[in-house]
């Protein structure tokens, strides 16, 4: 039944056997019979409960892979929903269910997942890219005050964020990202980007108060520890109010070496050279923020004052 595979001989294989042929089933682009394999795998590690905890996380992320590829989001999501109880915030697992999501329309969702997903590995360029597309899209459809309709995100531990740097002992390789870092590297990586994110975190609070002064130092620090769009974003955002122009107009253009279609970015740096008096330049970043938004009001008020200065 199975291209290439002796049905009798992949029933009595190995639930590791069963998963090798079906990641080489997977790779010929045949991935109904590559889900059965999945399928088989699991049934003979149920019993195993908790000791297979891990494998059956990948068999089950790996079924989420197949069911993604034909189109079947629902199952996707099931089946990463449950890698995910049986190994909390692993990174393939999220990025699946996140790209089902938005297959679905689910946005607020994908968003939270795509979101989650960078909190484990910043540097997944997947996920950034999910994150701009969700935020484009939440924008569209709930208007500028989105964020408050979001289900919450969790916060990932410091745990989490390192585990993919520790080969799994049951399913070696089938899960973890290649180890770009030694272990002790990695660590400090991780530590570094959880604190880089509190000091955000702090200095976002520090701006709801209107301390801005103070919120520059906090976004400063964590700029040290990890260049973020949205820092630098936040950070312009307090040198427009402090009236320092130039500073923002630096930030802005930092953040846009990042992500070269961040709205925010391409707005305040707008502002900034405003009132720098370099309308040019920013009509033209006007004009590349609404090709991604067209319908962005406040970006369409700036041009109308920038084409009467």
């Amino acid at each position: 039944r199975l291209p290439g595979r002796g049905g009798s001989g992949a029933m009595a294989a190995s639930p590791g056997a069963l998963r090798r042929a079906g990641n080489e089933e997977f790779r010929r682009g045949q991935y109904g019979p590559a889900a059965e394999l999945y399928s088989r795998a699991l049934a003979q590690l149920e019993a195993a409960g908790d000791a297979a905890a891990e494998e059956r996380s990948v068999l089950l992320a790996n079924r989420a892979a197949c069911y993604l590829k034909d189109g079947t989001c629902s199952l996707c999501v099931a089946d990463c929903t449950s890698a995910l109880e049986l190994v909390p915030f692993g990174i393939k697992p999220l990025l699946r269910r996140a790209a089902a999501y938005e297959a679905l329309e689910r946005y607020s969702l994908a968003y939270v997942d795509y979101k989650t997903a960078l909190q484990v590995d910043c540097s997944v360029q997947a996920a950034h890219d999910g994150v701009n597309r969700m935020t484009k899209a939440l924008l569209e459809k709930d208007g500028v005050n989105w964020r408050q309709k979001l289900p919450p995100i969790p916060t990932v531990p410091i745990s989490a964020q390192t585990r993919w740097s520790i080969p799994s002992a049951q399913a070696p390789g089938a899960n973890t990202p290649p180890a770009t870092a030694p272990q002790g590297e990695r660590d400090q990586t991780a530590a570094g980007m959880e604190r880089a994110r509190m000091l955000k975190e702090e200095g976002n609070e520090l701006v709801k108060k209107g301390n801005h002064k103070k919120a520059v130092e906090k976004y400063s620090e964590s700029l040290k520890l990890n260049q973020e769009c949205a820092t630098y974003t936040n950070r312009a955002l307090c040198y427009l109010t402090l009236k320092q122009y130039k500073e923002a107009a630096q930030d802005c253009t930092e953040a846009l070496k990042l992500d070269p279609k961040n709205v925010k970015a391409l707005y305040r740096r707008a502002q900034a050279l405003k009132e720098l008096k370099d309308y040019k330049s920013s009509i033209a970043d006007i004009k590349s923020l609404l090709k991604t938004e067209p319908k962005n009001t406040a970006a369409l008020r700036l041009l109308q004052e920038l084409n009467r200065a």
